[in-house]
């Protein structure tokens, strides 16, 4: 799929991706993989299984679908529509931390986690990055946009690498911000005491992963730059074994009954599991993209993300047909955001992602009213979607 796009760089936009040809409805634009990504800490606490490296669920559906709901005794049918292979899985013989395959163990351990490795010392909270990570926690509550540990392996993968200046290049590539906009990046994530908790979070990560060859991020500037770095370009990343066996069911040819049975018994599992968990479905982890960090935002967006592998491999999909030339643009605004006033998803997407937005639906609601009385009522409603910034689009 890469023959159909390139990157340009334009003076005044920044990045953007364009076609290169055209690209029909439904297509997969690109496949691409993380240059560095990291579950959330409060997700992983709270018992959402994932493989450390490609954040792959571990729990089979049937076990994912029995924590969600509550149900132990729950049996899902056609258990061989789950693709989760347990007897793959291996852990770190030093600290434990659990992978899907040898593969992913190796590929860790030859990227970053030589560095970040506890050993025995993973209980430990007085080690450097449990109290690294436990400070992130006390400051980032759910719903969670963005982790500590990103940076952290953002660090380390410099630190193992011979070729420190090749890692180096690839951050460099992600969009960064003036000092005014790296604040209110700090404010967005931490919240009104952002000042001190960015100095606490810089004195933490400096005992942890301290490295004469990168003192310029951990300087007060170069921190601050490289926390906002994370926050502007960190994409979100949501796997389910059970979502993944969902939609392994639904391409299943089945008869007419069958199918009814079936349908009905999703149905009701996702009523079942909205009212035991509500809407923290997902393992939820973020990572930086270095194709998709250069999609500019559309409300009318022509392309969406998804991580239907059930793991961190992003899929690029054409939401309507694009024309050769034309931008691929995302929405880093849900389905619900999208279809509020222009006043409202301006001020969501000034607050959370500090720019506005002159995208065709935008330029063309220019001249109507600011907001309504009726959706002035909503507006703190409104504010706590654009928090959460929860949907597949995810942006920080």
């Amino acid at each position: 799929a890469s023959s159909a796009f390139f990157a340009v760089t334009a003076a005044l936009q920044g990045k953007g991706l364009f076609a290169r040809k055209g690209i029909r409805k439904g297509e997969t634009i690109f496949v691409e993989r993380p240059v560095v990504c990291a579950q959330f800490l409060w997700n992983s606490l709270y018992k959402y299984r994932a493989c450390d490296h490609c954040m792959r669920s571990l729990e089979t559906a049937e076990e994912n679908a029995r924590r969600l709901s509550g149900l132990s005794g729950l049996s899902l049918p056609y258990p061989d529509q789950c693709q989760v292979r347990p007897e793959l899985h291996q852990c770190c013989p030093q600290c434990q931390v659990m992978y899907c395959s040898a593969e992913c163990r190796q590929a860790a351990l030859d990227q970053y986690h030589r560095v970040l490795c506890l050993g025995p010392s993973r209980d430990d909270l007085e080690h450097p990055i449990n109290k690294l990570q436990e400070a992130w926690r006390n400051m980032h509550y759910p719903p969670e946009t963005s982790s500590i540990m990103l940076m952290a392996r953002m660090v380390a993968s410099v630190k193992q690498a011979r070729d420190r200046s090749h890692w180096l290049n690839l951050f460099s590539h992600f969009c960064s911000r003036t000092a005014n906009e790296q604040e209110e990046m700090a404010h967005k994530l931490l919240g009104e005491k952002f000042q001190g908790q960015l100095a606490l979070l810089r004195s933490l990560f400096s005992s942890a992963l301290y490295d004469d060859h990168l003192s310029q991020w951990f300087s007060p500037d170069g921190f601050r730059s490289l926390f906002a770095l994370v926050g502007t370009n960190g994409q979100g990343i949501g796997t389910s074994s059970l979502s993944q066996w969902v939609h392994a069911c639904d391409a299943l040819e089945l008869p007419g009954q069958q199918r009814e049975q079936l349908d009905a018994f999703i149905d009701q599992l996702y009523k079942d599991i909205e009212k035991e968990t509500g809407d923290f479905l997902n393992c939820e982890g973020s990572g930086l993209f270095l194709l998709q960090s250069s999609c500019n935002h559309s409300c009318v967006p022509n392309a969406e993300a998804s991580f239907p592998e059930n793991n961190f491999l992003l899929h690029l999909t054409a939401l309507s047909d694009i024309s050769p030339g034309e931008e691929i643009c995302i929405s880093y605004l849900d389905c619900c955001q999208r279809d509020r006033s222009r006043h409202s998803r301006l001020k969501i997407l000034r607050e959370n992602y500090l720019f506005v937005c002159s995208c065709p639906k935008c330029i063309s609601q220019a001249d109507e009213l600011d907001v309504t009385s009726e959706e002035e009522d909503d507006e703190g409603e409104g504010e706590a979607e654009g928090d959460e910034l929860e949907d597949e689009m995810t942006d920080v």
